[in-house]
C-alpha cells in the first residue's frame, strides 16, 4: 500500500514523499525512527474523486463485530489458546460471510509466520490505526490478550457515546421530515382547491395566503423539477456532509450554536483521552500514541490541537499546555487534570478518567436535549400550523362576513 507522505523534520523544509507501507501505522513508525513528524498522510490515489465525491460505503463488518472478536479473542487467549486457533474460532462461529473471510485470512497469516498487527494491517478499512497499534504493542510486551480487552473496551465505549448521540437526533429528525413531507401534500392537493373558491367568488386575500398560493401554484406546475430538485438536495446534501470538506464545515458551524456545541467538545475530549489512555496503558511510546489519536479524533479542527501537543512533547514540554491553550475546542477540566497526571507521574489514568467523566456528561446531556428538542419542536409546528391555518381561513372568515 502506498502513502503520500509530508514529513517535518527541524532545520529542513517540508518533504513530501511516496512510501511503501502496510498501514499509516507503520509510515509512522518509519518516519519517527528517521527522526522525523508526520504533518500529512494519505493514501496514494484516495482522492481521485472530488472530495465532495468521496463517500464511504461500508466494509461489510460492523464496529461492534470487531468489538466482540476483540474480547472473544482476548478469552481465548487468556484461556490458553494459540492466537491461529483463536482465529479460526471466530471464523466457525460468525455469521457474517465478511468477517469470516476476514478471520481465515489473518489465521493463514498467522500460521505462515506473520505477526499478528501485520495480518492486521492488510485490512486497513476494516481495523483502525488504534486497533492495529494496541495489537502491535501487545505483542511487543507480550501481552496481546490485555491489548485486546483493552482495545475492546475502548471501541465499546466510543460506539456507544455515537449510539446515544444518534439516537437523540433520531426524534427530531422523523418528527421534521413528516413535517415537511405534510406540508408538501397540502400544498398540492389542499390549497389549490381553496385557491379555485377563492378565484371564482373574487374573495380579496391578504399577503400571508398570496404568498402559500404562490408557493402552492409553483409546486403543483414543476412537479417533476420539484422532486428531481429534492433528490438532488438529498443525495448531494448527504454526499456534502460525508465528505472531508462538508463535515469539517458542518462540525465548525455546529461549534457556535448552543447546547449542541458543548455536546460536541466533550464528545471529542472524551475520544481523545480514552484512546490516548488505551494506547498508553498498553504501551504505545507517547509520540506514537499522539500520533494515532490524532488519527482516530479525525476532525481536522480537534486534531490539530493533538498534532500541536505531539510538537510539544517532542520538544520536551508538558502534554497539558497545548490543550490549556485551546479551551474553547477542549473544556478547561482536561487541561488542569492532565496537568495533575503529569505532576503525579499518573497521566494514564488521569486520561481514563476525563474519558469516564466526559462519557457520563455527553450521556446525561443527550437525555437532556431530547426534553429540550420536545418542546421547541412543538412551538415551530404550532407556529406553522398557525400560520397556515390563519392564511387559508382568513379569506374564508371574510367571505362568510360578506354574506
Amino acid at each position: 500500500m502506498k502513502f503520500i507522505t509530508t514529513i517535518r523534520k527541524e532545520g529542513v523544509p517540508d518533504e513530501t514523499r511516496a512510501i511503501d507501507a502496510p498501514s499509516r501505522f507503520a509510515v509512522y513508525d518509519l518516519v519517527q525512527k528517521e527522526g522525523g513528524t508526520v504533518v500529512k498522510l494519505k493514501e496514494s490515489g484516495a482522492h481521485a474523486l472530488p472530495a465532495w465525491l468521496s463517500i464511504s460505503f461500508g466494509t461489510g463488518v460492523k464496529r461492534m463485530e470487531i468489538v466482540r472478536m476483540a474480547k472473544n479473542l482476548s478469552a481465548m487467549l487468556n484461556a490458553g489458546l494459540s492466537l491461529a486457533r483463536a482465529l479460526s474460532v471466530i471464523e466457525r462461529q460468525s455469521s457474517n460471510k465478511s468477517l469470516k473471510a476476514i478471520a481465515a485470512g489473518l489465521s493463514a497469516s498467522v500460521k505462515k509466520g506473520s505477526s499478528f498487527n501485520e495480518a492486521l494491517s492488510a485490512y486497513p478499512h476494516v481495523f483502525s490505526e488504534l486497533f492495529i497499534a494496541m495489537t502491535k504493542a501487545g505483542e511487543e510486551s507480550g501481552s496481546l490478550s490485555n491489548s485486546l480487552s483493552v482495545v475492546g473496551t475502548q471501541m465499546e465505549h466510543s460506539e456507544e457515546l455515537v449510539r446515544k448521540i444518534r439516537g437523540a437526533m433520531i426524534y427530531p429528525a422523523i418528527v421534521i421530515t413528516a413535517i415537511v413531507i405534510v406540508g408538501v401534500l397540502m400544498l398540492i392537493f389542499v390549497v389549490p382547491t381553496l385557491t379555485k373558491t377563492f378565484t371564482e367568488l373574487g374573495v380579496q386575500v391578504p399577503l400571508a395566503t398570496q404568498v402559500i398560493v404562490a408557493i402552492s401554484n409553483f409546486l403543483v406546475g414543476n412537479i417533476v423539477l420539484v422532486l428531481a430538485g429534492i433528490v438532488v438536495f438529498v443525495v448531494g446534501g448527504t454526499a456534502f456532509v460525508r465528505s472531508k470538506q462538508g463535515s469539517n464545515a458542518v462540525l465548525r458551524a455546529a461549534l457556535y450554536a448552543p447546547v449542541v456545541n458543548e455536546l460536541i467538545r466533550e464528545t471529542y475530549s472524551a475520544r481523545a483521552a480514552r484512546t490516548l489512555s488505551s494506547l498508553l496503558s498498553s504501551g504505545v511510546p507517547v509520540l506514537e500514541a499522539l500520533s494515532i489519536t490524532r488519527e482516530v479524533v479525525h476532525a481536522p479542527v480537534f486534531a490539530r490541537v493533538v498534532e500541536e501537543a505531539e510538537e510539544r512533547v517532542r520538544k520536551g514540554e508538558p502534554l497539558s499546555g497545548a490543550f490549556a491553550e485551546h479551551t474553547r475546542l477542549y473544556p478547561i477540566l482536561m487541561s488542569d487534570m492532565l496537568a495533575v497526571g503529569e505532576e503525579t507521574g499518573n497521566v494514564t489514568a488521569m486520561l481514563q478518567q476525563i474519558a469516564e467523566f466526559y462519557e457520563a456528561d455527553v450521556s446525561e446531556k443527550t437525555k437532556d436535549l431530547s426534553t429540550i428538542i420536545e418542546p421547541v419542536l412543538m412551538l415551530v409546528i404550532g407556529a406553522g400550523v398557525g400560520v397556515f391555518a390563519v392564511a387559508m381561513i382568513a379569506p374564508i372568515y371574510s367571505l362568510s362576513s360578506a354574506f
